[in-house]
C-alpha cells in the first residue's frame, strides 16, 4: 500500500529527531571525553565548555529522547507528576544550553577587554555558570504550573486516517499538555519565550562578540557562536511567533511544517561542540 503524505512527513520527523539525538549525544560526549582526558582540563575555558557540553548533552537525553519516546507511544503514560517534572527538566536544559553560552560569551569578553585582570577570574567563572543554571531553573518554574496531564478530545496537529500509529497527538488519549483558552494567552506565552530564550541571549552574545571581533578578529571570517545561535534558533522562534499571532494559516501543510521546525529546536545543541 502506498504511504500517505502525512505518514511520510511523520517518518521524516522521526528521522530528523533521531539524527539530532545522535549528533547531540555523540558530539557532546566526545567533547566531554576530550576534556576529561586532556592535559588542560582544569583551564577556565574548558570549564565553560564542559558545562556547555553537559547542558547540550542533557538536551539530547532529556528533551529529544523524551520527544522520540512520546511520539512513539502516541499517548502520555507517565502520570501528572512525571509530566510536570519532565517538562520542567526539558525547559531547564534548553535554557541552560543557551545561558551557559551567554556566560561563556561574557567571560570571553572580560578576558579580551581586561587581559591583565587575572585575580578572581575562576571565582567569576564559577559564578557565571551558577547564575546561568539558576536563571534557567527560575525561567522554567512556570512550566510546572502550566503543564498537566489531560485527555485530548480533539485531534491535534497530525492524524493519519490509514494508520493510527502515525498520529502525533491523537484524540481521546492522555497527553502532557499546556492549554490556553484565549489566543492572547498563547501570544503572551510565546512572546515571553522568544524574549527570554532568544532575543535577550542573542543581544548579549552578539554584543560580547562584536567587541571581541572588533578588538582581535576584525578581519576573521570564522563562524562565531553568536552566528550559530541566531541561525539555529531563528526559524523556530520566528515561525512560532507568526503562528500564535495569526499570520500562518492553519492548513495541514503548515501544521506539518510547524511540527518539523519544532523538531529542529535542539539543533543549537548539536552545533555547539567545538
Amino acid at each position: 500500500m502506498r504511504r500517505t503524505k502525512i505518514e511520510t512527513e511523520t517518518t521524516e520527523q522521526f528521522t530528523v529527531l533521531w539524527i539530532l539525538f545522535a549528533l547531540i549525544v555523540l558530539g557532546n560526549s566526545a567533547v566531554l571525553m576530550a576534556l576529561l582526558m586532556g592535559k588542560r582540563r582544569k583551564s577556565r575555558m574548558n570549564f565553560f565548555i564542559m558545562h556547555l557540553a553537559l547542558a547540550d548533552l542533557s538536551v539530547g537525553l532529556i528533551s529529544v529522547l523524551t520527544d522520540i519516546v512520546w511520539r512513539t507511544t502516541i499517548a502520555w503514560n507517565a502520570g501528572n507528576v512525571a509530566c510536570k517534572l519532565i517538562r520542567f527538566l526539558q525547559v531547564v536544559v534548553t535554557y541552560s544550553s543557551t545561558y551557559v553560552l551567554v556566560a561563556l560569551s561574557i567571560d570571553r569578553y572580560d578576558a579580551i577587554t581586561h587581559p591583565m585582570n587575572f585575580s578572581g577570574s575562576w571565582r567569576r567563572a564559577r559564578a557565571l555558570v551558577a547564575v546561568a543554571w539558576l536563571i534557567s531553573a527560575v525561567f522554567s518554574v512556570p512550566i510546572v504550573i502550566l503543564y498537566h496531564e489531560r485527555r485530548i478530545e480533539a485531534p491535534i496537529l497530525i492524524i493519519c486516517k490509514t494508520k493510527p500509529t502515525c498520529c502525533v497527538f491523537c484524540p481521546g488519549r492522555l497527553q502532557c499538555w499546556i492549554d490556553f483558552s484565549e489566543p492572547w494567552q498563547w501570544q503572551l506565552y510565546m512572546t515571553l519565550v522568544a524574549v527570554t530564550l532568544f532575543v535577550v541571549p542573542a543581544l548579549i552574545i552578539s554584543a560580547c562578540y562584536t567587541v571581541i571581533v572588533s578588538t582581535i578578529w576584525s578581519k576573521s571570517k570564522q563562524l562565531t557562536p553568536d552566528t550559530v545561535f541566531v541561525v539555529c534558533w531563528s526559524p523556530y522562534i520566528i515561525f512560532d511567533l507568526l503562528q500564535v499571532y495569526g499570520h500562518v494559516p492553519r492548513t495541514q501543510t503548515n501544521i506539518a511544517v510547524a511540527s518539523f521546525i519544532q523538531s529542529l529546536a535542539p539543533l543549537n545543541s548539536a552545533a555547539n561542540p567545538p
